[in-house]
């Protein structure tokens, strides 16, 4: 396995945007990009590469195929169809679900035992059906869950309180969709409960509740103003790599594998997790109320719902 070598399968906007985030940032060896369109990988590795020379460090870009999994330390998938207009998510998941799998077997043919991150939508579902067809351990195929969800949220709340996004300590868990929810007595401002943060100003509480609204709208808006979401992602996506690349430890609520954790079993949904070089060290269990409970059950039944495809 050679440290610091990723395979980005997937050359569209958001892997695209993953992959640029990384030559901006460093901390990456090589870079593998990996799709059925051959002349746009050559041209977005030729794109890419020219930035080099203004690069924070040297930086290995190159087009290749699913051979280049075998020695990568991290494999991450944003290939997929996008949901079309009119499209159910059962019907988009049918597609994506095929798709997956074959893409899935290719990477493991080549005799990969690294970490899988997996973006594609719906990516709860997309996640279940990688980690089956893959056979990894559980801990080695990460989704992106509700790690954009929670950046919007700490970015809604920065702008709401006049605080840094740095020092809100607060996540969406569940599917990333319109189920999501807040623990907002697990949210804090530095070392303040934002509960107590909302009291003491006078805030109203039904505030909290149209802080989330805008995270879910979030999504909605965006593709209505220019047709798609890329740049959050992308970041994330970079987030959670550099997460498993430098051994981080670091708390992020990633699409994982439930069993028995929130009285759930066999599922990958959004929670609160330690990335390392492992992939997924630990799970935190919050201490949810009944209210909380019954929206994690209510995102996990919709994700169920859609598992005939996996």
């Amino acid at each position: 396995m050679k440290k610091g070598k990723i395979v980005l399968i997937g050359a569209g906007f958001v892997g695209m945007s993953m992959a640029y985030s990384m030559l901006n940032r460093g901390g990456i060896n090589e870079l593998v990009l990996v799709d059925i369109d051959q002349n746009k990988i050559k041209g977005e590795e030729m794109d890419l590469s020219h930035g080099l020379p203004y690069a924070p460090q040297k930086m290995i870009i190159k087009a290749g195929d699913y051979s280049e999994c075998k020695d990568a330390q991290i494999v991450v998938i944003t290939a997929g169809a996008a949901q079309k207009p009119g499209q159910t998510r059962l019907e988009l998941a049918e597609v994506n679900a095929k798709i997956m799998k074959q893409i899935t077997t290719n990477i493991m043919e080549s005799g990969f035992n690294g970490v899988i991150i997996v973006a594609s939508n719906p990516v709860d579902l997309m996640t279940y059906v990688v980690w089956k067809v893959s056979g990894l351990p559980k801990n080695k195929v990460i989704g992106s869950g509700t790690v954009l969800d929670t950046a919007r949220l700490r970015y809604l709340m920065a702008d709401y309180f006049k605080i840094s996004s740095k020092n809100i300590h607060a996540y969406i868990m569940g599917e990333h969709g319109d189920s999501s929810f807040v623990p907002w007595k697990h949210a804090y401002i530095g070392c303040k409960k934002v509960i107590d943060v909302m009291k003491d100003n006078h805030h109203p509480m039904e505030d909290l509740q149209k802080i989330h609204q805008g995270v879910v709208n979030a999504a909605y808006e965006i593709i209505e103003k220019k047709k798609a979401t890329y740049y959050g992602i992308g970041m994330a996506l970079n987030r959670l790599v550099r997460a498993i690349l430098d051994d981080e430890n670091s708390i992020l609520t990633v699409s994982t594998y439930l069993e028995n954790q929130y009285n759930q079993d066999d599922i990958f949904i959004g929670v609160p997790a330690v990335i390392n070089k492992s992939g997924v060290r630990d799970i935190i269990e919050l201490d949810l109320d009944s209210i909380e409970q019954e929206k994690l059950n209510n995102s996990c039944n919709l994700i169920k719902k859609m598992r005939k495809f996996s």
